[in-house]
Protein backbone atom coordinates (compact mmCIF):
# COMPACT_ATOMS: atom_id res chain seq x y z
CA UNK A 1 0.00 0.00 0.00
CA UNK A 2 2.87 2.66 0.55
CA UNK A 3 3.04 2.06 -3.09
CA UNK A 4 0.25 4.59 -3.60
CA UNK A 5 1.00 8.18 -3.73
CA UNK A 6 -2.80 9.53 -2.56
CA UNK A 7 -3.57 8.89 0.68
CA UNK A 8 -7.41 7.96 -0.90
CA UNK A 9 -6.67 4.55 -2.07
CA UNK A 10 -5.10 3.68 1.70
CA UNK A 11 -9.01 4.55 2.41
CA UNK A 12 -10.50 2.96 -0.94
CA UNK A 13 -8.79 -0.67 -0.12
CA UNK A 14 -10.04 -0.31 3.22
CA UNK A 15 -13.69 0.43 2.76
CA UNK A 16 -13.60 -2.33 0.29
CA UNK A 17 -12.26 -4.86 2.36
CA UNK A 18 -14.39 -4.31 5.63
CA UNK A 19 -17.27 -3.59 3.26
CA UNK A 20 -17.60 -6.91 1.51
CA UNK A 21 -16.66 -8.78 5.55
CA UNK A 22 -19.47 -6.66 6.94
CA UNK A 23 -21.67 -6.93 4.31
CA UNK A 24 -21.38 -10.73 4.48
CA UNK A 25 -22.19 -10.89 8.63
CA UNK A 26 -25.32 -8.59 7.61
CA UNK A 27 -26.64 -10.96 5.15
CA UNK A 28 -26.19 -13.68 7.00
CA UNK A 29 -28.11 -11.98 9.78
CA UNK A 30 -31.08 -11.00 7.81
CA UNK A 31 -31.41 -14.56 6.48
CA UNK A 32 -31.24 -16.18 9.91
CA UNK A 33 -34.55 -17.27 10.12
CA UNK A 34 -35.02 -18.65 6.64
CA UNK A 35 -31.44 -20.20 7.28
CA UNK A 36 -32.00 -21.91 10.54
CA UNK A 37 -35.23 -23.71 8.93
CA UNK A 38 -35.65 -27.19 9.03
CA UNK A 39 -37.57 -28.95 6.39
CA UNK A 40 -40.79 -30.62 7.17
CA UNK A 41 -40.60 -34.30 6.01
CA UNK A 42 -42.55 -34.88 2.98
CA UNK A 43 -42.62 -31.20 2.46
CA UNK A 44 -40.01 -30.54 0.24
CA UNK A 45 -40.24 -26.81 -1.47
CA UNK A 46 -39.42 -26.65 -5.18
CA UNK A 47 -38.61 -23.50 -7.31
CA UNK A 48 -40.55 -25.02 -10.54
CA UNK A 49 -37.09 -25.68 -12.47
CA UNK A 50 -37.53 -29.23 -14.16
CA UNK A 51 -35.00 -30.42 -16.60
CA UNK A 52 -34.55 -33.87 -18.67
CA UNK A 53 -38.20 -34.45 -17.66
CA UNK A 54 -37.32 -35.63 -14.25
CA UNK A 55 -34.62 -33.18 -12.65
CA UNK A 56 -36.69 -31.24 -10.16
CA UNK A 57 -34.61 -28.79 -8.47
CA UNK A 58 -35.25 -27.68 -5.11
CA UNK A 59 -35.66 -24.91 -2.71
CA UNK A 60 -33.64 -26.65 0.74
CA UNK A 61 -32.57 -24.24 3.36
CA UNK A 62 -28.72 -24.30 3.60
CA UNK A 63 -27.31 -27.03 6.00
CA UNK A 64 -26.58 -25.24 9.57
CA UNK A 65 -22.89 -25.69 9.21
CA UNK A 66 -22.83 -24.02 5.98
CA UNK A 67 -24.01 -20.55 7.85
CA UNK A 68 -21.88 -21.09 10.59
CA UNK A 69 -18.57 -22.03 8.00
CA UNK A 70 -18.97 -18.52 6.54
CA UNK A 71 -19.67 -16.73 10.34
CA UNK A 72 -15.86 -18.35 11.13
CA UNK A 73 -14.36 -16.97 7.98
CA UNK A 74 -15.89 -13.24 8.47
CA UNK A 75 -14.30 -13.45 11.88
CA UNK A 76 -11.34 -15.31 10.65
CA UNK A 77 -11.20 -12.11 7.67
CA UNK A 78 -11.66 -9.84 10.89
CA UNK A 79 -8.78 -11.17 12.35
CA UNK A 80 -6.29 -11.10 9.80
CA UNK A 81 -7.12 -7.43 8.98
CA UNK A 82 -6.59 -7.01 12.64
CA UNK A 83 -3.35 -8.30 12.80
CA UNK A 84 -1.83 -8.03 9.22
CA UNK A 85 -1.58 -5.59 6.85
CA UNK A 86 -4.29 -5.30 4.94
CA UNK A 87 -6.02 -2.45 4.94
CA UNK A 88 -5.12 0.92 3.69
CA UNK A 89 -1.61 1.89 5.26
CA UNK A 90 -2.32 0.18 8.45
CA UNK A 91 0.46 -2.38 9.25
CA UNK A 92 -1.23 -4.82 11.28
CA UNK A 93 -0.48 -5.50 15.07
CA UNK A 94 2.39 -7.81 13.99
CA UNK A 95 3.95 -5.44 12.15
CA UNK A 96 4.67 -8.26 9.24
CA UNK A 97 5.66 -6.99 5.86
CA UNK A 98 7.02 -8.89 2.85
CA UNK A 99 9.69 -6.36 2.53
CA UNK A 100 10.66 -7.45 5.93
CA UNK A 101 10.41 -10.88 5.42
CA UNK A 102 12.82 -10.66 2.37
CA UNK A 103 15.28 -8.84 4.67
CA UNK A 104 15.36 -11.65 7.29
CA UNK A 105 15.90 -14.20 4.81
CA UNK A 106 19.14 -12.09 3.35
CA UNK A 107 20.18 -11.87 6.68
CA UNK A 108 20.16 -15.18 7.48
CA UNK A 109 21.28 -16.07 4.00
CA UNK A 110 24.59 -14.11 4.27
CA UNK A 111 25.19 -15.02 7.49
CA UNK A 112 25.18 -18.91 6.81
CA UNK A 113 27.65 -18.17 3.46
CA UNK A 114 29.97 -15.83 5.65
CA UNK A 115 32.49 -18.84 5.92
CA UNK A 116 32.85 -19.13 2.37
CA UNK A 117 33.51 -15.49 1.76
CA UNK A 118 35.88 -15.58 5.36
CA UNK A 119 39.20 -16.41 3.64
CA UNK A 120 39.08 -13.71 1.15
CA UNK A 121 39.15 -11.16 3.45
CA UNK A 122 42.11 -10.20 3.50
CA UNK A 123 43.40 -10.87 0.17
CA UNK A 124 43.14 -7.91 -2.58
CA UNK A 125 41.31 -7.84 -5.63
CA UNK A 126 44.33 -8.65 -8.14
CA UNK A 127 45.23 -12.19 -5.59
CA UNK A 128 41.19 -13.18 -5.46
CA UNK A 129 41.07 -13.02 -9.17
CA UNK A 130 43.89 -15.66 -9.29
CA UNK A 131 41.74 -17.91 -6.72
CA UNK A 132 40.26 -20.66 -8.72
CA UNK A 133 37.39 -20.71 -6.02
CA UNK A 134 36.93 -17.37 -6.00
CA UNK A 135 36.40 -17.02 -9.75
CA UNK A 136 34.09 -20.35 -9.66
CA UNK A 137 32.08 -18.14 -7.37
CA UNK A 138 32.62 -14.66 -9.12
CA UNK A 139 31.48 -16.43 -12.23
CA UNK A 140 28.40 -17.84 -10.92
CA UNK A 141 27.49 -14.39 -9.34
CA UNK A 142 28.19 -12.75 -12.81
CA UNK A 143 25.71 -15.61 -14.48
CA UNK A 144 22.95 -15.16 -11.74
CA UNK A 145 23.27 -10.86 -11.68
CA UNK A 146 25.02 -9.28 -14.53
CA UNK A 147 24.73 -11.97 -17.85
CA UNK A 148 20.93 -10.57 -18.28
CA UNK A 149 22.39 -7.27 -19.91
CA UNK A 150 26.48 -8.27 -20.44
CA UNK A 151 26.26 -11.49 -21.72
CA UNK A 152 27.19 -15.61 -20.20
CA UNK A 153 30.65 -14.47 -21.85
CA UNK A 154 30.80 -10.77 -20.43
CA UNK A 155 30.61 -9.53 -24.13
CA UNK A 156 27.84 -7.36 -23.96
CA UNK A 157 26.14 -6.56 -26.83
CA UNK A 158 24.80 -2.92 -28.41
CA UNK A 159 24.89 -0.55 -25.42
CA UNK A 160 26.05 -3.25 -23.42
CA UNK A 161 29.75 -2.67 -22.74
CA UNK A 162 31.80 -5.34 -23.22
CA UNK A 163 33.87 -6.28 -19.90
CA UNK A 164 36.70 -8.73 -21.38
CA UNK A 165 38.22 -6.55 -23.69
CA UNK A 166 40.27 -3.48 -21.44
CA UNK A 167 38.16 -0.78 -22.51
CA UNK A 168 36.51 1.05 -19.55
CA UNK A 169 34.05 3.65 -20.01
CA UNK A 170 34.99 4.82 -15.71
CA UNK A 171 38.24 3.05 -15.34
CA UNK A 172 39.73 -0.63 -15.07
CA UNK A 173 40.96 -0.57 -11.66
CA UNK A 174 39.74 -2.49 -8.91
CA UNK A 175 38.69 0.47 -7.20
CA UNK A 176 36.87 1.89 -9.96
CA UNK A 177 34.88 -1.70 -11.11
CA UNK A 178 33.44 -2.06 -7.54
CA UNK A 179 32.68 1.48 -7.63
CA UNK A 180 30.14 0.87 -10.53
CA UNK A 181 29.25 -2.40 -9.18
CA UNK A 182 28.50 -1.14 -6.11
CA UNK A 183 26.52 2.42 -6.71
CA UNK A 184 25.63 1.63 -10.26
CA UNK A 185 26.56 4.81 -13.50
CA UNK A 186 24.51 6.97 -15.58
CA UNK A 187 25.99 7.45 -19.04
CA UNK A 188 24.69 10.59 -20.98
CA UNK A 189 25.20 11.48 -24.03
CA UNK A 190 23.10 14.91 -24.75
CA UNK A 191 20.97 15.32 -27.60
CA UNK A 192 22.00 17.90 -30.01
CA UNK A 193 19.42 18.14 -32.99
CA UNK A 194 18.51 21.11 -32.00
CA UNK A 195 21.56 22.69 -32.59
CA UNK A 196 23.44 20.04 -35.17
CA UNK A 197 21.55 19.60 -39.07
CA UNK A 198 22.06 16.12 -39.71
CA UNK A 199 24.38 16.82 -42.69
CA UNK A 200 26.87 18.69 -39.96
CA UNK A 201 26.53 14.99 -38.00
CA UNK A 202 27.25 13.35 -40.75
CA UNK A 203 30.59 15.32 -41.59
CA UNK A 204 31.06 14.79 -37.66
CA UNK A 205 30.35 10.76 -37.88
CA UNK A 206 33.22 10.92 -40.63
CA UNK A 207 35.71 12.68 -38.70
CA UNK A 208 35.11 10.58 -35.87
CA UNK A 209 35.29 7.26 -37.56
CA UNK A 210 38.44 8.13 -39.58
CA UNK A 211 40.09 8.42 -35.28
CA UNK A 212 39.58 4.86 -35.11
CA UNK A 213 41.23 4.35 -39.01
CA UNK A 214 38.21 3.96 -40.37
CA UNK A 215 36.97 4.29 -44.09
CA UNK A 216 36.02 8.04 -44.37
CA UNK A 217 35.68 11.06 -46.91
CA UNK A 218 38.65 13.11 -46.53
CA UNK A 219 36.46 16.67 -47.28
CA UNK A 220 33.82 15.42 -44.76
CA UNK A 221 36.62 14.46 -42.16
CA UNK A 222 38.18 17.94 -42.90
CA UNK A 223 34.81 20.03 -42.01
CA UNK A 224 33.95 17.55 -39.07
CA UNK A 225 37.08 18.27 -37.19
CA UNK A 226 36.00 21.66 -37.42
CA UNK A 227 32.64 21.03 -36.19
CA UNK A 228 34.19 18.05 -33.21
CA UNK A 229 36.18 21.17 -32.18
CA UNK A 230 33.01 22.94 -31.71
CA UNK A 231 30.48 20.72 -29.72
CA UNK A 232 32.38 17.68 -28.86
CA UNK A 233 35.96 18.61 -27.40
CA UNK A 234 34.38 19.63 -23.63
CA UNK A 235 33.52 15.93 -22.82
CA UNK A 236 35.58 13.75 -25.39
CA UNK A 237 38.42 16.03 -25.49
CA UNK A 238 40.74 17.74 -28.03
CA UNK A 239 42.30 14.31 -29.04
CA UNK A 240 38.95 12.05 -29.05
CA UNK A 241 40.34 9.64 -26.00
CA UNK A 242 37.22 10.78 -23.89
CA UNK A 243 37.55 11.54 -19.99
CA UNK A 244 36.53 8.27 -17.89
CA UNK A 245 35.56 10.94 -15.05
CA UNK A 246 32.77 11.54 -16.91
CA UNK A 247 32.69 8.45 -18.70
CA UNK A 248 32.74 9.85 -21.85
CA UNK A 249 33.69 6.89 -24.16
CA UNK A 250 37.30 6.88 -26.46
CA UNK A 251 36.47 7.40 -30.11
CA UNK A 252 40.13 6.64 -30.93
CA UNK A 253 39.94 2.92 -30.35
CA UNK A 254 37.78 1.03 -32.84
CA UNK A 255 35.70 -0.17 -29.49
CA UNK A 256 32.10 1.14 -30.14
CA UNK A 257 29.01 0.33 -27.72
CA UNK A 258 26.30 0.96 -29.89
CA UNK A 259 28.52 0.22 -33.29
CA UNK A 260 30.41 2.35 -35.55
CA UNK A 261 28.60 2.81 -38.97
CA UNK A 262 27.89 6.74 -39.83
CA UNK A 263 24.21 6.17 -39.81
CA UNK A 264 24.26 5.11 -35.79
CA UNK A 265 27.15 7.97 -34.90
CA UNK A 266 24.70 10.39 -36.47
CA UNK A 267 21.74 9.11 -34.38
CA UNK A 268 24.00 9.06 -31.24
CA UNK A 269 24.45 12.46 -32.48
CA UNK A 270 20.99 14.11 -33.01
CA UNK A 271 18.61 12.03 -30.30
CA UNK A 272 21.85 11.28 -27.94
CA UNK A 273 22.39 8.43 -25.29
CA UNK A 274 21.16 7.54 -22.05
CA UNK A 275 22.79 4.33 -21.04
CA UNK A 276 22.33 3.07 -16.89
CA UNK A 277 23.99 0.85 -14.68
CA UNK A 278 21.97 -0.33 -11.69
CA UNK A 279 23.36 -0.41 -8.37
CA UNK A 280 23.77 -3.31 -6.61
CA UNK A 281 24.75 -2.44 -3.33
CA UNK A 282 20.98 -3.42 -1.69
CA UNK A 283 21.27 -6.78 -4.13
CA UNK A 284 24.57 -8.38 -3.20
CA UNK A 285 26.74 -8.11 0.04
CA UNK A 286 30.25 -6.51 0.11
CA UNK A 287 31.82 -9.79 0.30
CA UNK A 288 30.01 -10.74 -2.93
CA UNK A 289 30.40 -6.98 -4.47
CA UNK A 290 34.33 -8.49 -3.93
CA UNK A 291 34.26 -11.54 -5.55
CA UNK A 292 32.22 -10.37 -8.39
CA UNK A 293 34.52 -7.30 -8.63
CA UNK A 294 37.91 -9.81 -8.76
CA UNK A 295 36.31 -11.87 -11.35
CA UNK A 296 35.55 -8.84 -13.42
CA UNK A 297 38.89 -7.04 -13.39
CA UNK A 298 40.56 -10.66 -13.88
CA UNK A 299 38.67 -10.79 -17.61
CA UNK A 300 41.16 -8.08 -18.88
CA UNK A 301 43.80 -8.90 -16.23
CA UNK A 302 45.00 -12.38 -17.01
CA UNK A 303 47.65 -13.81 -14.73
CA UNK A 304 50.54 -13.83 -16.38
CA UNK A 305 50.37 -11.02 -18.62
CA UNK A 306 51.88 -7.68 -17.99
CA UNK A 307 52.01 -6.30 -14.19
CA UNK A 308 49.04 -5.06 -12.91
CA UNK A 309 50.70 -1.10 -12.58
CA UNK A 310 51.26 -1.67 -16.20
CA UNK A 311 47.79 -2.91 -17.43
CA UNK A 312 46.35 0.31 -15.79
CA UNK A 313 48.27 2.80 -17.18
CA UNK A 314 47.89 1.57 -20.70
CA UNK A 315 44.05 1.79 -19.81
Amino acid sequence: MSDFVNGFWGYFISIIALGGVIWCIWLLYTQRRWLGTKPVAGQVEDTGHVWDGDLTELNNPVPRWWTWMYLLMCLFALGYLFFMPGLGEYKGQLGYSSTGEVAQQQARMAEAVRPIYARFETMDIPQISQDAGAREIGQRLFLNTCAQCHGSDAKGGPSFPNLADGDWLHGGSPEAIMQTITKGRVGIMPPWKGTIDPKTAGDIAQYVRSLSGLTADPVRVFRGKREFANFCVACHGVDGKGNQALGAPNLTDDVWLYGGSEATIVKTILDGRDNRMPAHEEILSPEQIKILTAWVWGLSNKPGAESVASNEAAK
